[in-house]
């Protein structure tokens, strides 16, 4: 049983609306990396910031950058569901299969349905790592803190996954940092994590990017030059 203190879970932010007075809209995701980075509690300095491709490689760069953390990824993949990809029946990283038995049995989901996008998922997982590390290794984690970093967050199935596959890699200690997340997502995660920093706890949430003023789509390169960049 993870042992998790008051000082760990920062207070729920204000429910708040896009566009209304009080409602906190990144420029960018420079931007919202510089606000986590403000944020996050003070870590030892072996910390590792951990983004999820593709957008928050984008926000974890700027957030290790300014901290002075070492950069990795975690390629968790979301499960799709038969005739409707948009919706999640699990997830997948590393070393880690987060599959919803309920959902699956509700929608009478074929096994060999299963099984192939489980596969077709880890294929993609695959490639991504060799397209983002070429043939560096992964950081090695054991007895740091990893701090995993996202754009955003809507259910947080991918990113409990990512909590797993980084904890399984030997992280003493997992942080979850997102500027935006519904307030079920963050207390999905804080049961996962060792500490949770979320900057924006929408009362109404639609999509991420509805936080965001600039929100391109991020594409592999970006990803490879954050990364180059860090480790060069």
């Amino acid at each position: 049983m993870l042992n998790r203190t008051s000082a760990e879970r920062p207070p729920p932010t204000e429910p708040v609306e896009p566009g209304g007075d009080n409602a906190l809209v990144f420029e960018d995701r420079s931007d919202a990396g510089r606000r986590l980075a403000e944020a996050l509690p003070e870590e030892e300095s072996s910390s590792v910031v951990i983004g999820i491709p593709r957008g928050g490689v984008a926000v974890g760069a700027e957030v290790a950058r300014l901290r002075g953390w070492d950069l990795d990824v975690v390629v968790p993949r979301k499960v799709r569901a038969p005739q409707n990809p948009e919706l999640g029946i699990g997830a997948i990283a590393p070393g880690v299969r987060l599959l919803d038995e309920g959902m699956i049995a509700t929608l009478a989901v074929d096994p060999d349905y299963l099984v192939r996008e489980v596969a077709d998922q880890e294929r993609e997982i695959a490639r991504r790592l060799a397209a983002y590390r070429g043939d560096r290794p992964p950081l090695d984690l054991a007895g740091r803190t990893g701090i995993v970093i996202d754009d955003g967050v809507a259910t947080g199935s991918t990113a409990v996954a990512a909590v797993r596959s980084v904890r399984a890699a030997g992280a003493r200690r997992v942080v979850v940092a997102v500027p935006v997340a519904p307030a079920e997502a963050v207390e999905r995660l804080r049961r996962e994590a060792d500490g949770v920093v979320c900057l924006i706890t929408p009362a109404r949430f639609h999509a991420v990017g509805e936080w965001y003023r600039r929100f391109p789509q991020v594409q592999d390169p970006e990803v490879v030059a954050h990364l180059d960049a860090a480790w060069s």
